[in-house]
């Protein structure tokens, strides 16, 4: 484990504070399991403590969020109870939601609207400056709305009764998924609050493989790639040959996979331990032979949220050709507005928005003739999943970029730094590039051959392979730990 860095305050999992925390959580969690009420006021309290040691004032958000929440959910309840589905349960559902997203607004989006707008004036000779708030984000804000809407949406469809107030109460604030997600849905999460968790059901095996497979991505792969090449060639690509920048576009790539997919791991991994389960939210993306397939293994709790929140409710697919393209790229200007108030974030979204689109196009025009879908060849699903990846990686160039104009110029070096090979590409960085693409080819069925052999051995055998892996990799990992990449949105 890392000695702590980053952020002031800031407890990130690879770190030995976090280590030492988890410690007292998990004893305190298993110690408290019988009185399950007493246990639920203690998650309460280590999910302030966790979020409030990044800034006391978050707490404050929590608060708001749960207890707003709450009196919005038992409303829309009353109203359900009252008329049935009627015009009450909607009013309330949207009050709901609007509330919601004009939180989210004034923290993450005010600001960044607000300059826009006064931009625009000033071109146009209208405008005085318009103030701006200049409030720190809270960190994991969006994954926090997210969360919280499933609830009241839930229970506006009928398909969800009201929570206790304790237990909105964990689920707003449990730890592992407070920062970065997965976006657990209150449908999936509440229902393991009745009635206490059997120590005998855990499943530590795979816990502890997601745990050192998720700090080894993070430490030996993601840190790495970013300060020995991503880094660099953002900062100033003018100085980047064409081969440093088509290693490095390739390299954030493997960067922002490692990285998020870390952190899912870790989160999943120490929830399990405490006896709960969090959803999957990667399913090996970079072997997508289509965008679509793409998203159906990319931040999965995402992408499902925006289909079943967003894009169903849109119209989705029902209301004709043209329609359903709107749909679908009206669906990701907003995941990538949802990322970040920026438009290199937006145009993120489009570039995917268009591609999805276009993919879905194709498609149609094929049944619209009759044409079956034929089977793919080897050699031609390797196009395909090299064709994916090759969109996706330019995409991220967005994503990743200051600006616009940082963007542009990054990939103006894919051809105006033809010559020289430069310095940048070293082995250990193509090599973790390749591997961090090559393990996600790796068969489940080895996973799971893995995971049964490490059960086999017992606590004593599994304490010893997470000893030695934390100890390698502590060993082998660069010193310190940086911010998971995910926290900022």
């Amino acid at each position: 484990m890392r000695a702590d860095s980053g952020k002031a305050g800031a407890v990130l999992f690879p770190t030995i504070t976090f280590a030492l925390f988890f410690l007292a959580v998990y004893l305190a969690n298993w110690l408290l399991m019988p009185r399950f009420r007493a246990w639920k006021a203690m998650i309460v309290a280590v999910g302030c403590l966790f979020y409030g040691w990044w800034d006391w004032r978050f707490v404050l958000l929590l608060a708001v969020v749960t207890v707003a929440n709450q009196l919005f959910a038992v409303r829309v309840a009353a109203a359900r109870t009252r008329q049935g589905d009627g015009p009450a349960v909607r009013l309330w559902v949207v009050v709901a939601v609007a509330a919601n997203l004009a939180l989210l607004g004034v923290f993450k989006y005010f600001d960044f609207f607000a300059a826009n707008l006064d931009g625009l004036l000033t071109s146009l000779g209208l405008g005085a400056p318009l103030p701006l708030l200049q409030i720190a984000l809270p960190v994991g804000i969006s994954f926090l709305i997210f969360r919280v809407l499933t609830y009241v949406i839930d229970i506006g469809r009928g398909e969800l009764a009201p929570a206790s107030a304790l237990d909105f109460a964990v689920y707003v604030s449990f730890f592992p998924y407070l920062l970065a997600g997965p976006i657990s849905r209150a449908s999936d999460f509440l229902p393991q609050l009745r009635s206490p968790r059997d120590p005998r059901s855990v499943q530590a095996s795979r816990a502890f493989l997601l745990i050192l497979g998720g700090l080894a991505k993070k430490l030996l792969i993601a840190d790495y790639l970013a300060s020995n090449i991503v880094n660099d060639l953002f900062a100033s690509p003018q100085s980047a040959t064409s081969w440093e920048t088509i290693w490095g576009i390739l390299a954030y790539s493997v960067q922002i996979y490692c990285d998020f997919s870390a952190y899912s791991d870790i989160a999943i991994g120490v929830s399990l331990l405490l006896g709960f389960r969090l959803p999957d939210n990667f399913n090996a993306p970079y072997t997508a032979r289509t965008l679509q397939d793409f998203w159906r293994r990319w931040h999965i709790t995402l992408s499902s949220w925006l289909r079943d929140y967003l894009y169903i409710p849109l119209g989705g697919n029902r209301k004709g050709r043209g329609r359903t393209y709107v749909n679908i790229i009206i669906t990701f200007l907003l995941a990538g507005l949802w990322h970040g108030a920026g438009w290199t974030f937006v145009l993120w979204g489009l570039l995917h928005g268009v591609g999805l689109s276009v993919e879905r196009a194709r498609i149609d025009a094929r049944r619209s003739r009759g044409v079956a879908s034929a089977s793919v060849k080897r050699g031609a699903a390797v196009l395909q999943r090299a064709s994916v990846f090759a969109f996706v990686s330019l995409a991220w160039v967005f994503f990743r970029a200051e600006s616009i104009e940082n963007a542009f110029a990054v990939l103006w070096r894919l051809v105006a730094g033809l010559g020289s090979l430069g310095t940048a590409v070293t082995w250990p960085v193509a090599g973790l590039v390749i591997l961090g693409v090559a393990i996600q080819y790796v068969p489940r069925s080895a996973l799971d051959r893995c995971e049964a052999g490490l059960a086999r051995v017992g606590w004593v055998g599994q304490a010893a392979v997470l000893a030695v892996g934390l100890f390698l990799i502590d060993a082998l990992g660069p010193q310190g730990a940086a911010e998971f990449l995910y926290f900022k949105f």
